[in-house]
């Protein structure tokens, strides 16, 4: 798990990254999806389910159905998708999980964390699906480039 978002997070961006990577339009389905980034079916499809109900993936039930992605991938940007998901709480909270903390009040990590903390939030807003698709070079996200 990492260190600022949730499993489910980790998961749904993994998942979003891969549909970046097919073609625009093209349902994929849960079971192509579950098999190949190694994600339980059920969580999976509750992940999935929960990112077309806030719009940013779209869905067809039957034989030929499955999700594609909401809008173009270079309209969604990674901090998008972490918000649909676990929210931003990440950008405003205390790396100590102290309450209170702030420039008047700060715990001992309060200035580095904020630097880090910036710079994580820019990174996830400026990079957009198809700008980080493009780069991706896991063995079964170049299998979903290849289906292009």
């Amino acid at each position: 798990m990492s260190l600022l978002f949730s499993r489910q997070c980790e998961y749904a961006l993994q998942a979003v990254l891969y549909l970046a990577l097919r073609p625009p339009g093209v349902m994929t389905s849960i079971k192509e999806m579950d098999k190949v980034l190694d994600i339980p079916h059920h969580f999976l499809a509750k992940i999935l389910q929960d990112l077309t109900r806030k719009g940013m993936l779209r869905s067809l039930k039957g034989p030929s159905g499955g999700f594609a992605l909401g809008r173009r991938a270079e309209e969604i940007t990674l901090l998008q998708i972490v918000e649909a998901v676990d929210g931003i709480a990440f950008t405003s909270t205390c790396a100590l999980g102290f309450e209170e903390c702030s420039g008047r009040n700060p715990c001992a990590v309060h200035d580095r964390w904020a630097v880090l903390r910036e710079s994580i939030s820019e990174m996830l807003a400026s990079r957009n699906l198809a700008e980080m698709a493009s780069v991706m070079k896991k063995p079964g996200y170049r299998a979903a480039a290849r289906a292009r």
